[in-house]
């Protein structure tokens, strides 16, 4: 009889607590209010509530989803030279996938360097899509992979110089893997997409005078494919754009070397966000064709906003994109809910028309 009214007991706890759960909202639950936020196709019925069912289901969607990519990632190709040291450091290595030309076609090949994102904290070379991959390389274009010192190991402005040391080694080293040292494109995301763009535009890196032979090389490119990055890193400057502070991204105090808020108001560490900015960089000198893609739409945020909506929103590109049709520079810009003008259709197509 005890364990019968036990079981009785646990039964109706756990009904009243599944009722409970079925019951929680966006409207009354401020995780499923964040969710609803960073994923709005979690509601179903759009109706404008999501619920906690509705947030489970979608959740098992993506989880499931996650599984095939990496199940089809996984079977990228091997690279032809695999963690090939560019550097002094444990970082500087990249993997290098040589192209072969098309038929009818002669000469080097061009090149197009991934850079990984993850906040400069995090990440990896082996984050580089294998769909992008294997288009490129089937149109003849080699790729790299590089991998870089986090900020948590040396902070700005290493982890974009270090990218800027792989260019150049790949440029020292172009007859030997029969690459062409005239035409370098780049692109990554979020992290890696604002590395991209501060090596485009930012003056050339090269040192004709350093002991270095690759450091001697240019760090130009060609054409960049940014993915979601933000175009400045100054506080005032994201808060103005977006409506909310950059700072609410925990890596930016990594990147410059400050242990909270209150460091990013030491006007050495502005000078470097600045300095750290690609758009600050871009002048009539540039001309670097560039194809941007953002996945949030153009929504103003608030104090509420998420870390990622904050370091991914599609502003940082319209600001830029203003600046170089105002400079004569092509530049593409996608995001959701925008009637964007997109002649390529795609990065590989982009560089397509850039490369070959």
């Amino acid at each position: 009889m005890r364990a019968t009214r036990l079981i009785c007991v646990l039964l109706v706890t756990l009904l009243s607590l599944t009722l409970t759960l079925a019951q929680q909202t966006s409207e009354n639950n401020e995780r499923l209010q964040e969710y609803l936020r960073s994923f709005p196709g979690a509601d179903a019925d759009g109706d404008g509530v999501l619920t906690m069912e509705e947030a489970q289901a979608h959740n098992q969607r993506r989880q499931e989803a996650r599984q095939a990519q990496q199940e089809y990632e996984a079977g990228r190709p091997d690279p032809d030279v695999a963690d090939l040291a560019y550097g002094p450091f444990e970082r500087n290595v990249l993997d290098l996938w040589l192209a072969r030309a098309p038929e009818g076609a002669q000469g080097p090949r061009p090149l197009a360097v991934f850079i990984h994102g993850g906040g400069w904290v995090g990440g990896d070379k082996s984050g580089i899509s294998r769909r992008d991959l294997e288009a490129l390389l089937a149109a003849g274009i080699s790729v790299a992979a590089v991998n870089y010192r986090y900020s948590t190991q040396a902070p700005f402005p290493a982890p974009m110089t270090d990218a800027g040391r792989a260019i150049q080694f790949l440029r020292y080293h172009a007859a030997e893997y029969d690459l062409d040292p005239t035409r370098i494109g780049a692109w990554g995301g979020s992290a890696g997409a604002t590395s991209c763009m501060w090596l485009a535009f930012h003056d050339d890196l090269a040192d004709p005078e350093a002991e270095d032979p690759v450091l001697r090389e240019s760090t130009r490119l060609t054409a960049i494919a940014p993915v979601a990055g933000p175009t400045t890193l100054e506080v005032d400057v994201g808060q103005e754009w977006l409506g909310a502070p950059l700072s609410k991204h925990a890596a930016l105090m990594t990147m410059f070397g400050v242990e909270d808020v209150s460091g990013l108001d030491d006007p050495t560490v502005q000078a470097q966000m600045a300095e750290a900015s690609p758009i600050n960089h871009l002048g009539p000198e540039d001309d670097v064709p560039t194809y941007m893609r953002y996945s949030q739409p153009d929504t103003q945020l608030d104090e509420t906003a998420t870390p990622g909506e904050v370091a991914h929103h599609p502003r940082y590109g319209v600001h830029l994109k203003a600046k170089m049709d105002a400079l004569g520079i092509e530049c593409v810009l996608i995001y959701p809910d925008h009637d964007s003008d997109d002649p390529y259709g795609s990065l590989v197509e982009f560089f397509k028309a850039k490369l070959l």
